[in-house]
C-alpha cells in the first residue's frame, strides 16, 4: 500500500511517496515555478536526485509530472498508479468548521472556498492542488489535513479577540493558529519521550522556521498558540513582523500614502528579521553577519529571542505546570543560539539548559535532550514530520479507522517507532559530531 502526500503552494507542489507496509519513504520532491517559465521537478529516490525541466502551466500538469516521475522505469518507485491507496493534501485553513482531517467531498471543497479570505495566499493553491489531483487520480480517496484543525480545542478565552462581537459572528474574526500538523506530531512524540500519555502532559512547543509560532499544550490538547487569524501574529519571523501596535500601520499609511495591499505586503514580506537587518531573512546569514560584527544582525537575534522568551514565559504562567519545552522545525532544530537566548533567565522557573548539550544538538535526524540534569523542566529538540501525520491520517481515513487526535493513536506514538531514513542519516551525523550520541533522548521504560 502506497500513500501519496501533496503540499501545494501558489507556484509549487511538494510530494512524498510512502510505503505503508515497509514503513518507509520511497521518494519525495518538489515541482517549482508552476505557471511560469522554467518549471520543473526535483525528484529524490533510491539515494539519487534527478532534475527535469517540464512546462507546468497549472497544478494539473505539475501533478501529472509527479506521477510520471514516481512511475518512471529508471527513477520511479512504483510500477503504476494503481498501487496508490490514498492521497493526503495539506490544507492551510479549515476555519472553525473542521476539528480533524477528513475525506474531501464537494461540500468540503465548498467550505474551503468559503474561507479563502482567511488564507488568501495559500488557500487558492491548496484547492487547485486538490482539484488537479482528483482529475488525475479520480478513483482513490483524497484526504485533507488542515493546519488549523489541531487548534480547535482552544477555549474562547484563548481564541477570541477583544473587538466588536459582530466581527466574529459576521466575519469569523478569531485566532485560528497554524503549524498544527507539526504541533500534533511533536506533542505526541514528546509524550513518548516523557513516558506519559498525551492527556497527562503539559508542553510548550516552539516551531521555529522562516515562519514561527509557539503552542501551549495542556493535557495533550492545544490550549493557546501565538499565530492568530493569519500567520502574521506572534513571533518575529523571517519576513513577518509578528506582534505590534495595531495603530502603527495606520500611522505609516497616513504618513506615506501606502495602500492596504502595500501595507499587507510590507508586514508579511518586508518585515521581521529582514526588516530589522535590512538585508537578511535567513538565520544562517544573520549568524554569519553577527560573527563579523554586524550590529543590526545582532539586534535581530536579540529581538527574536526576547519575543520568543516572552511567549514561553507567558505560556508557562497559563499552563501552571510544564513538563517539557520543545524546539522543532529548521531553526528550532539547528540554531543553538536561538534556543540558548530564548531560555536564558528562566532558571528560577525550573528551566535550565545545558549549554554544551545545546551546542551538540545540531541534527534533524535525532530527538535530543538538552536540559541540565537538575532542570525541573525537560528541554527536547524534536525533528518534526508533518508528512507522516498526513500519511497516517490518509491511511486511517481510507480504512475508516480515523478519529480526532484525542481518540486516535498514531503509529509514531509507539515507544518502538523509528524513522528509517533518519536513522540511516544519523549515522553520517555521528561521524561528524560523535557527541550527538550522548544527548539522544532516552525513552523511559513503560510501566
Amino acid at each position: 500500500m502506497v500513500i501519496l502526500t501533496l503540499n501545494c503552494g501558489s507556484s509549487s507542489a511538494k510530494y512524498q511517496v510512502y510505503d505503508w507496509d515497509q514503513k518507509e519513504v520511497m521518494a519525495n520532491g518538489v515541482v517549482e515555478r508552476i505557471g511560469a517559465e522554467g518549471s520543473g521537478i526535483t525528484h529524490k529516490a533510491k539515494g539519487v536526485k534527478t532534475e527535469v525541466l517540464s512546462p507546468c502551466p497549472t497544478h494539473k500538469e505539475a501533478i501529472e509530472l509527479i506521477l510520471k516521475e514516481i512511475t518512471d522505469s529508471k527513477v520511479g518507485v512504483i510500477s503504476d498508479m494503481s498501487v496508490i491507496g490514498a492521497v493526503g493534501h495539506r490544507v492551510l485553513h479549515g476555519g472553525d468548521k473542521f476539528i480533524k482531517s477528513l475525506i474531501v467531498t464537494p461540500e468540503v471543497l465548498d467550505t474551503f472556498r468559503s474561507v479563502i479570505d482567511l488564507g488568501p495566499l495559500h488557500m487558492p493553491a491548496n484547492i487547485m492542488g486538490i482539484e488537479a489531483a482528483q482529475k488525475v487520480l479520480p478513483n482513490v480517496p483524497h484526504c485533507a489535513v488542515m493546519d488549523t484543525a489541531w487548534h480547535q480545542t482552544m477555549p474562547e478565552s484563548s481564541f477570541m479577540y477583544a473587538v466588536p462581537r459582530e466581527w466574529y459572528t459576521k466575519y469569523s474574526a478569531r485566532k485560528y493558529g497554524f503549524h498544527g500538523t507539526s504541533f500534533l506530531y511533536t506533542a505526541k512524540r514528546t509524550s513518548v519521550l516523557l513516558g506519559k500519555q498525551p492527556k497527562d502532559t503539559n508542553v510548550i512547543i516552539c516551531h521555529i522556521g522562516n515562519g514561527a509560532s509557539v503552542c501551549a499544550v495542556k493535557n495533550g490538547k492545544c490550549y493557546d498558540t501565538s499565530m492568530g487569524i493569519t500567520p502574521l501574529e506572534g513571533l518575529i519571523m523571517g519576513t513577518r513582523c509578528g506582534d505590534l501596535d495595531p495603530a502603527l500601520p495606520f500611522y505609516i499609511m497616513r504618513k506615506t500614502g501606502m495602500s492596504v495591499d502595500e501595507m499587507d505586503k510590507a508586514l508579511n514580506k518586508k518585515s521581521g528579521l529582514l526588516g530589522i537587518t535590512e538585508q537578511y531573512a535567513d538565520r544562517r546569514d544573520i549568524e554569519v553577519a553577527t560573527s563579523k560584527g554586524d550590529k543590526l544582525a545582532e539586534l535581530s537575534i536579540d529581538m527574536e529571542a526576547y519575543r520568543l522568551k516572552k511567549c514561553i514565559g507567558s505560556y508557562m504562567a497559563a499552563l501552571g505546570h510544564v513538563d517539557a519545552i520543545v524546539f522543532t522545525a529548521g531553526v528550532g532544530e539547528r540554531s543553538p543560539i536561538i534556543r540558548k537566548r530564548s531560555l536564558e533567565g528562566l532558571e528560577e522557573y525550573g528551566v535550565k539548559i545545558d549549554l554544551q548539550k545545546n551546542e551538540w544538538s545540531f541534527t534533524g535526524n535525532a530527538e535530543t535532550c538538552i536540559n541540565a540534569d537538575d532542570s525541573k523542566v525537560k528541554i527536547f529538540v524534536i525533528p518534526t514530520d508533518e508528512e507522516l501525520v498526513m500519511t497516517e491520517d490518509a491511511y486511517a481515513l481510507m480504512k475508516g479507522t480515523y478519529d480526532v487526535h484525542t481518540n486516535f493513536t498514531y503509529r509514531f506514538q509507539s515507544p518502538s517507532y523509528e524513522n528509517k531514513a533518519r536513522k540511516a542519516a544519523l549515522e553520517g551525523d555521528l561521524k561528524k559530531r560523535p557527541h550527538i550520541k550522548d544527548i539522544i533522548a532516552k525513552i523511559p521504560v513503560q510501566k
